[in-house]
């Protein structure tokens, strides 16, 4: 049953690898990341009750974590085109409130 569930996880994997690479705008090919990131912490947790070894839980919490932060990161470096820290760091420095 478990087997089952890691292939059908590969095979959407997959599917979601070709929408990123042919996704018409950059949005399609930040959603196909996410997605794949999250059936990889998917993969990990079926991997890890296959194998007995329940502390893959942890693996794919914190991968989980480092996915969703990255994918707001790279958000907002495409809709401001920075990280918005330049900004912040000349007010201070002319005294201006943002």
């Amino acid at each position: 049953m478990l087997a089952a569930a890691a292939l059908g996880i590969m095979v959407c994997m997959a599917l979601t690898l070709v929408r990123a690479l042919l996704g018409p705008t950059v949005y399609d090919r930040i959603l196909a990341v996410n997605s794949f990131g999250t059936k990889t912490v998917l993969i990990i947790a079926v991997l890890g009750f296959m194998s007995g070894r329940p502390d893959f839980l942890d693996i794919a919490l914190v991968y989980a974590l480092i996915n969703f932060i990255s994918t707001i990161a790279i958000l907002k470096f495409i809709r401001f085109g920075d990280m918005g820290w330049s900004g912040r760091a000349e007010n201070e420095n002319s005294g201006e409130t943002p």
